[in-house]
């Protein structure tokens, strides 16, 4: 797949769907990575003391507080499918095909199977139909007795199956919907992801740590299963599940084009969360000397919502959105993961032997910290992105 594609080829292949679809290339021109922009969390913040999370999607918003359209964010020009693939340097048309990703959210979205079918239509990948069945929805029972339907976790349900479908096409995904979003039902729609054959597992939530966060670990340790949670939107500091050491933590960064080999710059972006856990003990895979704890994060990926991602979601939303987050990073390292083929016999250690096979992230912080690398990108790891972002499958 090229890097990216001019406006005029989606809106033919728009045309012969009978779609209206409007999905901005992002060749043309390079965004400044330093342009910021307003944006709104897709899901309420819960209350302090319930034990619940919150979805870590954001979308970039106009003045008067309403969601974007891909017409409407130009000169933002979301990154499609193509542009992350180039990013990260994918195999994505070649591998992934024996691979089950679950997304775990909160509450149902109505929409999530014709949205999905849209933005894979919209970005060149194969259709998820009868003689390639790679969607299936289900709650956190394994059954069809979907929760509640909500606005805002429906949004992060679309932004993480296009996400996962962006890095890995040929994977199966598998969309588990917890009843709430307090840790038991999450958890508890982790571990049917896991029965029902999942290999690779992403989570796009999190709540600040709490005393007792150590009773939820379980859920979230699966041997033989990747696990991905984004780190967190709001800076330095360090969320649940994120902080459990038996997970993939991703960070998030500034991603733009540049005139590099690679085509690509990063940058940590300022919301990415980071930090060294209170509670859960440290890994004896990391090695980072101010942390005593758990450091977060492992690795990172796009996530600022000034250089966003294209999703498609009519749930209450007119379609095509400009979306950041630690959400969006989230999924695509759980794509990367499935690409790889490698979760049966790896651990989430792997990438520390193999960071080499990653692009170090370096510039940029997410706030202020005792040590400067808990929460600025440095040489090497560093609390914001990690060992650093996707260079192919070789840390995975």
């Amino acid at each position: 797949m090229t890097r990216s594609r001019p406006a005029m080829l989606v809106a033919a292949l728009a045309a012969v769907l009978g779609l209206t679809v409007v999905l901005p290339a992002s060749a043309q021109p390079a965004r400044d990575a330093g342009t910021g922009v307003a944006a709104r969390r897709a899901c309420a913040t819960p209350a302090a003391g319930k034990h619940q999370a919150a979805c870590l999607a954001l979308l970039d918003t106009a003045a008067d507080g309403t969601a974007l359209s891909g017409a409407d964010a130009t000169p933002l020009h979301p990154f499609t499918a193509a542009d992350i693939q180039s990013a990260y340097q994918l195999p994505s048309a070649l591998l992934g095909a024996r691979q089950t990703v679950a997304i775990v959210d909160a509450y149902d979205d109505p929409t999530a199977e014709a949205d999905l079918a849209v933005y894979r239509a919209a970005n060149h990948l194969p259709a998820c139909d009868a003689d390639f069945p790679c969607f299936r929805k289900v709650d956190q029972r394994g059954g069809t007795d979907y929760p509640a339907p909500d606005d805002g976790w429906a949004v992060e349900e679309s932004l993480d199956l296009d996400m996962v479908s962006a890095a890995c096409p040929n994977c199966h995904i598998l969309l588990v919907e917890a009843d709430d979003p307090s840790f038991d039902n999450l958890g508890a729609a982790v571990d049917e992801a896991v029965a029902l054959g999942a290999t690779v597992v992403s989570n796009s939530y999190g709540g600040a740590e709490f005393n007792g966060e150590q009773d939820y670990q379980a859920h979230y340790d699966h041997p033989g299963v990747a696990i991905t949670v984004s780190s967190g939107d709001t800076g330095f500091g360090v969320q649940v599940p994120a902080a459990y050491p038996t997970v993939t933590a991703v960070g998030g960064t500034t991603l733009f084009q540049d005139g590099s080999a690679r085509g690509w710059g990063e940058t940590a972006w300022t919301g990415a969360g980071s930090g060294c856990s209170a509670y859960l003990a440290k890994p004896k895979w990391q090695k980072d000397r101010l942390c005593h704890k758990r450091t977060v994060a492992d690795v990172a990926a796009v996530a600022d919502p000034s250089t966003p991602v294209a999703v498609y979601d009519t749930d209450n939303e007119p379609g095509w959105l400009a979306a950041g987050g630690t959400s969006v990073a989230a999924p695509i390292v759980a794509g990367v993961y499935a690409l790889a083929g490698n979760a049966t016999t790896v651990t989430n250690a792997y990438p520390y032997s193999h960071s080499r096979a990653l692009f170090d992230v370096v510039g940029g912080s997410n706030g202020s910290c005792g040590g400067g690398y808990l929460c600025q990108a440095v040489p090497g790891y560093d609390g914001p992105t990690g060992l650093g972002s996707p260079h192919g499958i070789g840390a995975f």
